[in-house]
């Protein structure tokens, strides 16, 4: 089994994220199902938390993974 991951970058590197992609998601459709999820968040609430956007996240099959922010690359 293949493990892809998908970085959710943010401006405040403290804000980034890390998820595992379900296994049944093609490589061309992940982003935009992603994006689709966090319009969905979004359309109910305008500014919506990291709680929030998890959520709708892990209820479509994706895995919220613990990283360490290492250093800036040049």
């Amino acid at each position: 089994m293949e493990n892809k991951l998908m970085i959710l970058p943010s401006r405040d590197p403290k804000a980034t994220r890390l998820v595992r992609i379900p296994s049944d998601f093609e490589d061309h459709e992940v982003f935009r199902r992603v994006v689709g999820l966090i319009s969905e968040v979004e359309e109910q609430n305008a500014k919506p938390s990291w709680d929030d956007i998890a959520g709708i996240l892990e209820d479509n099959g994706f895995e919220l993974v613990e990283f360490i922010l290492g250093p800036e690359l040049a």
